[in-house]
């Protein structure tokens, strides 16, 4: 009888070891013998070789962000996440601060792909950025940094070492040359307050949004320092620039913007809005190369105009250098320049509408005594301020609740250092809370209420308080801290000089703000009503 059957048959018809072990056995060979690399591979239980692989990589993250001995403490986080879904993402100075509460002034959390250390409260804070300024002086790696300085350390608030040092140094007195802390720049100031307020009176007591003007106004004051010149309000091209430099410090700072931050390498591949952060610092340095070729076909050498001509002319000095002369890094450099010197005061305005709308009584106040020391037709000037104590008791006020730039920019330890009584590595980075120092409760009688008297003495003169550091403090304050000092008091008072503010019905404007880098006041709409003459 002839058996010649195909495999399947082959097998149904055996008994015994064949069938019950599930593999052909010895008689079974000859069609099916090509098929057993294929069916021990298919039988392999892949969910061990998964379970293994998992197990590796636990294994390896956990020995990767041990923390050292004495480190800060910290909550405990997520395999390769951290804490990232435990932060509040539309105010993450909260979150931090409530760390600090549970944890200690100093305090470690783990944020995707990297650890932080968190510095918190005004001794603390003070500590890290000032007693031990050369120790925190650099700043760490920077996701978005990185990717729009293309893999380079140029810019001023990115770069680091000897090249960061001649660039801020150079930066600082070229700004001098061109009028910061002189006159020729308070009358510049003082003349954009009158188109400022030209602009407003043009809408005839109608409700408007103040924002765009404020930001127009100020940052015309930073574009005539480095560019030269200033833009009409009515500019399209400048309207837009603006915008996109408003949304992309929305973005940076925003959910998206911290998802990016902490997992660059994945998030870098992936759509999403914090794409559009390198799209409009794209059209932004378009504009400042834009605004470079023009300078360099009209340079005299011999009369500098501003910022860009300088470094144009230094660039030719420093052909030889690696002090970072290039033209690459003039975009970046100016770039800076112009972000930081148009939003940090244009919000800090916008706050200041807020809190004194919603305190009427402080408003009429600080307009009693512009009308005392200045009346109310000729422009203030600098001078002015020792002669109004109150309303500087104000402005200050306004920028301490107002709480500008929650949380600073990062820091590094640039050695193996102690901060706190904790050890901290070569290469943490560290970020100072200034939010934790504005609002300190062992600094400030009234912490969390907008109150001038923290800035008078008893007879009602002006005091400074050290745990005022809005431009943050030590080797990396603020660059523009001058600039925005004299912006600040003079458009504030030229404001407040003129016009009266209120809004519809008489509601209370929100306090809660938008946080991105910078934290901006919810958009609303006033009406000034032009005070009498």
């Amino acid at each position: 009888m002839n058996y010649r059957l195909n495999s399947t048959e082959h097998l149904r018809e055996k008994k015994g070891n064949c069938l019950r072990l599930r593999h052909p056995c010895c008689c079974c060979l000859g069609t099916t013998s090509t098929m057993w690399p294929l069916q021990l591979l298919l039988d392999f239980d892949i969910r061990a070789l998964l379970l293994f692989i998992s197990v590796l990589l636990l294994i390896g993250d956990y020995f990767r962000y041990k923390n050292p001995p004495n480190f800060p403490p910290g909550p405990m986080s997520l395999p390769f996440v951290g804490s990232f879904f435990s932060v509040d993402s539309k105010h993450p100075h909260n979150y931090f601060i409530q760390m600090a509460e549970l944890y200690g002034k100093l305090f470690s959390i783990r944020l995707g792909s990297g650890k932080i250390v968190f510095a918190c409260g005004y001794k603390m804070v003070k500590e890290a950025i000032v007693t031990q300024a050369d120790n925190f002086v650099d700043r760490p790696f920077n996701a978005f940094g990185d990717r729009i300085y293309m893999g380079q350390r140029d810019g001023l608030f990115q770069n680091n070492g000897e090249v960061w040092k001649r660039q801020r140094h150079f930066a600082l007195s070229t700004l001098r040359n061109f009028g910061l802390g002189k006159n020729i720049l308070e009358q510049s100031i003082c003349e954009e307050a009158q188109h400022l307020l030209e602009e407003m009176r043009s809408h005839g007591g109608k409700p408007f949004d103040p924002a765009s003007l404020f930001t127009r106004a100020v940052s015309n004051i930073i574009c005539q320092l480095v560019m030269g010149k200033r833009f009409e309000y009515s500019d399209h091209k400048f309207q837009m620039l603006l915008k996109y430099l408003s949304e992309l410090l929305v973005l940076e700072g925003s959910f998206w913007g911290q998802l990016y931050q902490a997992f660059p390498s994945v998030m870098k591949h992936l759509p999403g809005p914090h794409n559009k952060v390198f799209s409009h610092y794209n059209h932004l340095k378009d504009f400042m190369n834009e605004e470079i070729q023009n300078h360099k076909k009209n340079l005299n050498h011999n009369n500098p105009r501003d910022y860009i001509d300088a470094f144009i002319i230094e660039m030719d000095k420093n052909k030889d250098t690696n002090l970072g002369f290039t033209e690459t890094n003039l975009v970046l450099c100016s770039l800076d320049l112009f972000l930081a010197g148009t939003q940090t005061t244009a919000t800090t305005l916008l706050w200041a509408l807020v809190y004194l709308i919603n305190n009427p009584d402080i408003q009429e106040k600080v307009q009693a005594e512009i009308d005392q020391v200045i009346g109310q037709t000729r422009q203030p000037t600098m001078a002015d301020r020792p002669n109004l104590p109150y309303t500087d008791a104000v402005i200050h006020e306004i920028q301490r609740m107002g709480n500008i730039v929650p949380l600073n920019a990062s820091r590094m330890a640039v050695k193996d250092t102690t901060l706190g009584g904790y050890f901290i590595p070569k290469g943490t980075s560290l970020l100072p809370i200034l939010t934790s120092v504005l609002f300190d409760k062992n600094e400030w009688e009234t912490p969390d209420k907008f109150n001038p008297g923290h800035f008078l003495d008893a007879e009602g003169k002006f005091k400074k308080r050290e745990a005022f550091l809005p431009f943050s403090a030590g080797k990396r304050v603020c660059l523009g801290e001058g600039l925005v000092k004299m912006e600040l008091f003079l458009f504030f008072v030229s404001l407040f000089q003129k016009f009266s503010y209120s809004v519809s019905g008489g509601a209370e404007l929100s306090t809660e703000g938008i946080t991105g880098i910078t934290r901006v006041p919810h958009p609303f709409e006033i009406h000034t009503r032009p005070r009498s003459f």
